[in-house]
């Protein structure tokens, strides 16, 4: 089981006839959290013609838009649409525009708001968020070697290493991929090696680190 949200907020600005697009990203867990950004954003931009926005998240599959007074279609599904052919999830995205003077027509404000919200997830880092789970253990330095170079068949993040007469290591496992891991570990170890599994935990597996 995985999602993709995004890391911190990011923006991308985009101009279409003067008038300017400004698209904002933010990561949310809550539809309260989302509208928070959403109020958030438009306090900041009080001048503001439009505060177009699109959000989704996890908690109760909940997915809500608003063209926020242009014409119907034009502004908050465009922005969601392009939310949801990016894989995002737990994520808010505001797009305002400052008018510029030119009416840009339906495909225009399509495109506009379409393109303010994929250059603000563009600038935003994402993460691939996995279930997984966190195994701890202690082992001398010679099993050390074996496990650190067993680390990326298993995908395994490395979360901590303390070193003194043994090595104590945390490691973040995919959820799928524990059994075959600690199933490894036992048998390069001969059976010595004792671990703790915790299980139930997201990480982001984006950057793997073994």
């Amino acid at each position: 089981m995985n999602y993709k949200t995004v890391y911190g907020c990011a923006q991308g600005t985009y101009t279409e006839k003067k008038s300017e697009f400004i698209g904002q990203i933010a990561p949310v867990k809550t539809a309260e959290q989302a509208i928070a950004f959403i109020e958030k954003i438009k306090a900041e931009n009080r001048k503001a013609r439009h505060n177009v926005y699109a959000y989704v998240v996890r908690e109760g599959n909940v997915s809500r838009y608003s063209d926020d007074g242009e014409p119907q279609g034009t502004g908050g599904v465009p922005v969601l649409d392009v939310i949801n052919k990016a894989g995002l999830t737990d994520v808010c995205v505001v797009v305002t525009r400052y008018f510029g003077g030119v009416l840009l027509g339906a495909n225009g404000l399509v495109r506009a708001y379409s393109q303010a919200c994929s250059l603000a997830i563009a600038d935003a880092d994402i993460m691939e968020m996995y279930e997984c789970s966190r195994i701890v253990f202690s082992c001398d330095y010679n099993l050390y070697g074996k496990i650190k170079y067993i680390l990326p068949d298993h995908e395994a993040i490395t979360e901590r290493e303390d070193f003194a007469d043994t090595v104590d290591m945390t490691l973040l496992v995919k959820s799928e991929l524990v059994d075959p891991f600690t199933k490894k570990l036992t048998d390069i170890s001969n059976g010595q090696l004792k671990f703790e599994i915790e299980k139930g935990l997201w990480a982001d597996f984006s950057a793997q680190a073994g």
